[in-house]
């Protein structure tokens, strides 16, 4: 069995890079999570970069806020909502997908292969919105043990990823997993209620976390 070693979070600069190369193994990867770094690839043109931020976006269960806005448009909500039934087509349209102030993106194919490989795992997990049988929406992100991040969403129709993350949410709560790691704090996580944590905090939970189930016990 590889002994997998990352640089101490610590030495990470002011945007939170820590680390540059290594694959995307699934033991890399749980090491990376359980040390609170992930990767995040600055372009496809680059080497994989590892990063652990200072401070963390976290979304906590308990905090959660709907707007008066998202709370009409869920009384009248007709998108069905499943779980890991579309994981390679969420995050490859995550890829795909078009960002504000982004020209490229950081899902590169060693990104789909290496978390595609979690899934098969069962360490990682989707979130998908149809519209009658097409998909307009989505999320994903690992679920190792009974820590769980969100790595990366995508919409085709108002509201639609706001209706991913306000499902794991509740999902997440009633399975008594009391925050989502978001990495960083987008404008939908703000408005459901996310907030940025010292990167001590952020370790501190995760040290409490239980990283032996798998994503069956969750979802």
């Amino acid at each position: 069995m590889r002994k997998i070693e990352f640089p101490s979070v610590e030495l990470a600069d002011e945007d939170g890079l820590l680390a540059i190369g290594g694959d995307l193994e699934i033991d890399t990867l749980i090491t990376a999570y359980q040390h609170g770094i992930f990767p995040w690839p600055v372009s496809v043109d680059l080497p994989l970069a590892w990063f652990s931020p200072n401070p963390r976006g976290i979304l906590f269960a308990e905090k959660i806020h709907v707007s008066k806005s998202f709370s009409k448009f869920l009384k009248k909500n007709t998108f069905k909502v499943t779980f890991n039934q579309a994981f390679s087509e969420v995050i490859k349209q995550c890829a795909i997908s078009s960002r504000k102030n982004q020209t490229s993106t950081w899902i590169t194919s060693d990104i789909i292969s290496g978390y595609e490989k979690l899934f098969k795992a069962d360490l990682a997990y989707s979130v998908e919105v149809w519209s009658d049988e097409n998909l307009i929406a989505g999320l994903y992100g690992v679920c190792m043990g009974n820590f769980v991040s969100g790595e990366s969403m995508f919409t085709k129709e108002d509201n639609a990823s706001k209706l991913a993350l306000y499902s794991l949410m509740v999902r997440l709560k009633e399975k008594n997993i009391t925050w989502l790691d978001t990495q960083m704090v987008t404008s939908v996580v703000e408005g459901f209620g996310g907030m940025y944590i010292s990167r001590p905090e952020f370790l501190k939970m995760i040290s409490k976390k239980d990283w032996t189930k798998k994503r069956i016990e969750i979802f």
